[in-house]
């Protein structure tokens, strides 16, 4: 159903195949986490290289991942029928993460125990946040006891880590210690180049980069309706939405977590049937940094609230493509929303997209080489 990278549609072999091992957050219950990682793996993998994901094992972490997809929503305690469809989709979740190809599981503080490989790509996603509430910090994702010949990042990102903050002189080191750097956001790029004095390659996020996440065939919908992903958006945004879809005769349906707003909800959707689901959709309204990059993937007229915690990365994305009037609050005047949702995708933005594709595939090239 999904689409597949042949050789010839990832720019073939580039000479001989690497043991490949990627460094991400792959075990996370979240669409774009799962996506990302495996695009990487399988846009790598289509070169003709042997590439797994290096799965660290860390009991503790994975116990709280899971209290936190039963109850997304905290302060407020979803319900107990919410929480039975929040635990489907978590061993969806699980048994898609399973079909993955990944290494021999070994300690997240040890990753001298990990199999050697060739190469070592960190990236996707935060890697790089030092707030992230429970994998900040670790050196693993630095690159920090890797038995690897080369070690490279590819689309790395500090995620609500910002740019004015600067790292010190640790984190600095073990940067200087990577033999290639790319970030996928400007926030992440201005903190590698203020800390090493040089830029590094700016890059797609893999969804964009592999567009596998894409579906090849489109089920047609039973009634047209538009996408929601995201949670914890303010009253009037939600307000300003169902304004704009009722007005238009369209259901507002919400993907992997509860809004009330909307007209249905599909809180246990697993990672195929999101990406049906955006696929299918007239619209994404979201306020996530991936259903961003879904619109975008699936040429969606998309509208993004705006909030503290993922402004670094959804900013830096639009502006990348030229897209930042896809960023509203629900105090924007309607108009606005009807200019972003009623309308195609700007042509321009899908160029942009085309040139980041070939810069980052530059990058590709010169790490896998």
């Amino acid at each position: 159903m999904f689409r597949e990278l042949d050789d010839e549609g990832s720019q073939g072999r580039l000479g001989k195949p690497l043991k490949i091992g990627v460094l991400t957050f792959h075990r996370c219950i979240n669409y774009g986490s799962y996506w990302q990682a495996r695009s990487l793996v399988e846009g790598l993998a289509a070169r003709g290289h042997d590439v797994v994901l290096l799965d660290y094992a860390e009991p503790k972490i994975d116990r709280t991942e899971w209290r936190c997809a039963m109850q997304p929503l905290l302060p407020r305690r979803s319900s107990r029928e919410d929480v039975r469809l929040y635990g489907r989709k978590a061993r969806a979740f699980q048994q898609a993460i399973a079909g993955l190809p990944v290494s021999a599981p070994f300690p997240l503080r040890e990753p001298s125990a990990m199999e050697p490989r060739d190469l070592v790509v960190i990236g996707s996603d935060e890697v790089w946040n030092l707030c992230h509430p429970w994998y900040g910090g670790y050196e693993l994702f630095w690159g920090g006891g890797i038995p690897a010949k080369r070690v490279v990042s590819y689309a790395a990102s500090f995620g609500n880590y910002d740019a004015d903050a600067g790292i010190d002189g640790r984190w600095t080191s073990r940067l200087q210690s990577l033999d290639a750097i790319s970030v996928r956001d400007d926030n992440s790029r201005r903190l590698v180049s203020t800390a090493l004095d040089r830029d590094p390659a700016l890059v797609l996020d893999p969804v964009l980069q592999f567009p596998i996440a894409r579906p090849a065939q489109v089920v047609p919908p039973v009634e047209p309706f538009v996408a929601v992903y995201g949670h914890g958006f303010s009253a009037e945004f939600g307000a300003a939405v169902r304004h704009w879809a009722t007005t238009r005769g369209l259901k507002l349906v919400s993907v992997g977590y509860r809004n009330d707003w909307a007209d249905e909800q599909r809180l246990d959707a697993d990672p195929f049937e999101f990406a049906q689901m955006i696929a299918q959709s007239e619209a994404v309204v979201t306020n996530f940094f991936h259903g961003c990059v879904f619109a975008l993937l699936n040429e969606k007229p998309f509208a993004c609230a705006v909030t503290p915690y993922r402004m670094n990365k959804v900013r830096d994305l639009t502006q990348a493509l030229g897209a930042e009037a896809h960023l509203l609050r629900g105090d924007d005047a309607p108009e606005l929303f009807a200019a972003m949702l009623d309308n195609p995708l700007d042509p321009a933005i899908t160029r942009a997209i085309v040139r980041l594709r070939a810069a980052s595939e530059d990058y590709l090239q010169s790490v896998l080489a």
